[in-house]
């Protein structure tokens, strides 16, 4: 019988510290995207909508890290 990796089950703080810091950066993300709704909002459809997309995919680059380092620990 092969006995599961103890280590990998044990609570660490990183996830909830993780989890807490993740929705403080994405509430600062959203509020600063939200404040770049006036001027966005004088430009034409098409380039606001091409903005939103960029806007709304670019908090997702550091994410792979982030959730890396909330499971192991490292940053890689």
């Amino acid at each position: 019988m092969i006995e599961p990796d103890v280590e990998r089950f044990r609570p660490t703080w990183r996830k909830p510290v993780g989890i807490l810091l993740l929705l403080l950066a994405l509430g600062i993300y959203a509020g600063l995207v939200g404040e770049l709704s006036g001027p966005l909002g004088q430009l034409p459809v098409l380039v606001q909508t091409l903005a939103y997309i960029v806007l709304g995919t670019i908090w997702l680059l550091p994410l792979r890290r982030f959730l890396i380092w909330m499971e192991t620990g490292r940053w890689g």
